[in-house]
């Protein structure tokens, strides 16, 4: 996967997703936070993290599955699908 290491959109995912797990924790230690800020807070990053795995996806697909030649909205169509039930 060394393709990835300059994938912009990728590492910012990365970068967020760490950034809310750092929050969750701050959170975790403040008594004052209650159980359903912290359930939005992991709500969040189960999204991301599914924005990252689908993103993954994509890239290994465009890179390492597909040929050269394929057809864009077939993959788009793909892709919204494997979003859809993910």
């Amino acid at each position: 996967m060394s393709h990835l290491h300059d994938n912009r959109k990728i590492l910012n995912r990365i970068k967020r997703v760490q950034g809310q797990m750092n929050a969750i924790h701050t959170s975790m230690t403040n008594e004052d936070v209650s159980c359903i800020a912290v359930l939005q807070q992991v709500a969040a990053i189960r999204g991301a993290i599914n924005g990252l795995m689908n993103e993954l996806v994509e890239q290994h697909l465009k890179m390492h599955v597909l040929e050269d030649q394929y057809n864009e909205q077939e993959l788009e169509k793909f892709l919204e699908i494997l979003k859809k039930y993910n």
